[in-house]
């Protein structure tokens, strides 16, 4: 697994620069170096912050290939897999709650890191007039001209490539999509159209007749239905969506005497301008419609389907970053803490004693809603992640001290004394191996508690996360505030407790699996 996770980030690595090189984007590969490009737009900053600014997109390259690096060293050094191991994760794959719950979010993490492959409004690929483009694997922003639509009127503007796909439908031409072909956010549905027929299903409401299907925003005549029968006011308009026609219907009659007309020829023309079939319009938050949009659009327009891949998107990205840096200090001070004791554990303890005191809600408010929103919008989310890392290392640090007090006193550390081995080989090469249920057990926990944070921070809308940033907690936020449309709420909660339900089962087969009771090196 090791060698195999070495050889990936290596490749991950090379594709990433090689990618950047030639202008490229690609699904999670090319992740640093986005980063990288929105970073440079932000206001200037000076020393170190700037440099980080303009090459963050190698620092991660960079990272990527030391790790794959290090982890195929490892490998390679490590020889065969350890006997105790093995039988954790054997005792791990038998506990079959758990271990579908790490297969479903592994599948789940895997298909957020395809990307814009899967859920995005960019064309993948754009055959039109003889020629080939690929829009969203470049880092260019294709137009309509770069496409040779040079006489349209928006020839300047940056296509609408599902509109574009029905234009080229009848033409010598090809648009393919992601599989699901809409943004997480930005991308907002005007209307959705439902078909209707009203006298079959004693139909109450309002039923429009529409010029084009794909634009229901634009209608043609809209009836009021009681009981399947045309009642009271109905309307018109023309294809500038100006409205020409108006009239009032009794018991299913159009009455004469009510017709107001304006528009141009025959009004009998215009009646019969657009096909029978009636429709069901719903405007944001629109109804689901099964076949396009089955869980409907919030009341932005976005559709709900792919708001919630990206709000699963978001947190993966915020738990790859949140857990290595609270891992990383808590693991360290902690082992400190306990190895050396004396003056530097008392220092340490009274300084967590202050942390654990500020009101931490109080402060990631005053933090993010200080910072320039220009810097939010560039790493909005890193900034919230980092103030929750600021404090979530407090409690593995004390879990770490508690163990690194217990087996600072054990033989095998004594015998490393004994040979010479330096305080950092003592700490990561000898106790820290001896305390690896604890860490393993708590990460699932971890992620919980973090993607909790960050949906409690949207919900009360205080995480200072700009409009491009879909998450849970705005779904849930949205759909609280919308409680006549049911289907957003509703998918907002169930996402987010089957996320925390199958974390917290695989958190409690690691933590079965892994119990020292079962497995120590010294039994």
């Amino acid at each position: 697994m090791r060698r195999f996770l070495g050889i990936t980030l290596l490749v991950f690595s090379i594709l990433s620069v090689v990618a950047w090189k030639l202008g490229l984007n690609l699904p999670t590969i090319s992740w640093g170096y986005n980063l990288m490009e929105r970073t440079q737009k932000m206001p200037a900053s000076f020393g170190l912050v700037k440099w980080i600014y303009g090459n963050v997109g190698h620092l991660v390259a960079v990272a990527w290939g030391l790790l794959g690096i290090w982890l195929l060293v490892g490998a390679l050094a490590s020889g065969g897999p350890n006997p105790i191991t093995e039988r954790k994760v054997k005792r791990f794959k038998a506990i079959k709650r758990g271990y579908y719950s790490f297969l479903i979010l592994l599948g789940l993490g895997l298909l957020a890191g395809l990307d814009f492959l899967v859920v995005g409004q960019e064309a993948l690929v754009v055959k039109s007039n003889g020629k080939w483009h690929f829009p969203a694997f470049t880092t260019y922003k294709e137009k309509y001209i770069d496409l040779g639509f040079v006489d349209r009127k928006d020839a300047e503007l940056q296509p609408h490539y599902r509109d574009l796909k029905r234009e080229l439908k009848d033409k010598e031409g090809f648009v393919l999509m992601p599989l699901w072909g809409y943004g997480p956010t930005l991308d907002g549905i005007d209307a959705l159209a439902k078909e209707v027929d009203p006298k079959s299903v004693n139909y109450d409401g309002l039923a429009t007749r529409l010029y084009d299907v794909h634009k229901p925003s634009e209608p043609h005549i809209r009836y009021l239905y009681r009981k399947g029968i045309r009642q009271f006011e109905v309307q018109g308009w023309d294809r500038e969506n100006e409205r020409v026609f108006k009239g009032w219907y009794q018991d299913g009659v159009l009455q004469k005497d009510s017709i107001e007309w304006s528009g141009e020829g025959e009004l009998e023309d215009f009646l019969n301008a657009s096909p029978v079939q009636e429709y069901d319009v719903s405007y944001p938050p629109s109804k689901p419609k099964f076949w396009s949009n089955p869980l409907g659009t919030n009341s932005k327009g976005y559709d709900v389907v792919a708001n919630v891949y990206g709000g699963l998107q978001v947190n993966f990205q915020a738990a790859i970053l949140f857990i290595p840096i609270v891992y990383a200090i808590g693991i360290t001070i902690g082992l400190l803490m306990g190895f050396f004791g004396g003056w530097f554990d008392l220092i340490v303890q009274r300084l967590i004693e202050v942390l654990s005191n500020i009101p931490f809600l109080f402060l990631v408010i005053i933090v993010t809603q200080s910072i320039s929103a220009k810097y939010m919008e560039g790493v909005g989310l890193y900034v919230v992640v980092l103030v929750l890392a600021a404090f979530g290392w407090m409690s593995m640090t004390n879990l770490m001290r508690t163990a690194a007090l217990k087996e600072k006193a054990r033989d095998y550390i004594a015998a490393s004394r004994v040979i010479g081995a330096g305080v950092p080989r003592i700490l990561f090469k000898h106790l820290m191996p001896n305390t690896i249920a604890i860490l393993v057990t708590l990460v699932p926990f971890s992620i919980s508690t973090l993607i909790l944070s960050l949906t409690a921070l949207d919900y009360l809308g205080l995480s200072g996360l700009p409009e491009r940033y879909a998450t849970w907690g705005k779904l849930l936020k949205d759909g609280i505030g919308q409680l006549s449309s049911p289907w957003i709420v509703t998918t907002a909660f169930v996402c987010l407790v089957t996320f925390l339900v199958l974390i917290t089962f695989v958190g409690e087969a690691i933590r079965e699996a892994f119990d020292p009771k079962k497995h120590t090196y010294y039994r």
